[in-house]
């Protein structure tokens, strides 16, 4: 058995920035300040950009404590706004839907989400790009931890449970489009594979040493035999 965990923005879809300016939005909602406009959200939880963002404009850590899932509530009704105007549609990357359909026929693999997205804002970008959540098995969000190296652990306790048999770490892969998905399963020797169609080129992906790196999913069998290896 295979666990194959996506990452959702820039690897299986882009929203060009709807969810940047959902969480500005939001963060200025419940504290009153946006946060620096140079800061990169990509390859970090939502946990993780609040906190960072609010810690850089002198928030103190118990008030964004107290306030983190306003802050969540307030981005979860924008983002849908945002990706219902028409004007910002979330638009799929190349190759998924045959990739997604060819992992889901294989009997040996589970296809789940690894995401620093919360698990509402994960669904809402999922539906809006017309892809069935459900087939997304196994999941572990933003919402369960602050940290990225953490996720792998959780998306490995729900395959568990699910599958009913013991995953290790090596029979789960990781596919994301920043060197944060490359390295947060490291410590359970997760599998990662990069693509580069968010920020990072090729190059800059192959310089952490993911067991494969494309420039696309678009050739699934290619991209299937790297998951499969």
């Amino acid at each position: 058995m295979k666990v194959v965990l996506f990452d959702i923005d820039g690897t299986l879809l882009r929203t060009d920035g709807a969810g940047r300016r959902s969480m500005e939005h939001a963060l200025f909602t419940v504290f009153g300040a946006h946060g620096d406009p140079a800061y990169r959200y990509d390859g970090k939880t939502d946990r993780q950009i609040t906190r960072e963002q609010m810690r850089a404009a002198g928030i103190a850590d118990d008030v964004i404590d107290a306030r983190m899932l306003d802050v969540f509530a307030v981005y979860a009704e924008r983002l849908e706004r945002e990706l219902a105007s028409g004007a910002e549609q979330a638009i799929l990357m190349a190759g998924i839907p045959p990739l997604l359909e060819t992992l889901g026929a294989h009997e040996a693999v589970t296809v789940g989400l690894l995401t620093g997205n919360i698990e509402a804002g994960a669904r809402q970008k999922i539906q809006a790009v017309n892809l069935a959540w459900e087939q997304f098995l196994v999941n572990a969000f933003g919402s369960d931890h602050e940290h990225r190296p953490m996720l792998p652990a959780v998306a490995q306790q729900r395959a568990q449970a699910l599958l009913g048999c013991e995953i290790p770490g090596e029979r789960m892969v990781i596919i994301g489009d920043t060197p944060a998905d490359i390295h947060c399963g490291r410590s359970l020797n997760v599998r990662a594979i990069g693509v580069a169609t968010g920020r990072y080129s090729v190059n800059e992906l192959a310089e952490h040493q993911p067991a494969a790196v494309f420039d696309t999913l678009a050739d699934t069998e290619a991209v299937v035999e790297a998951i499969l290896a």
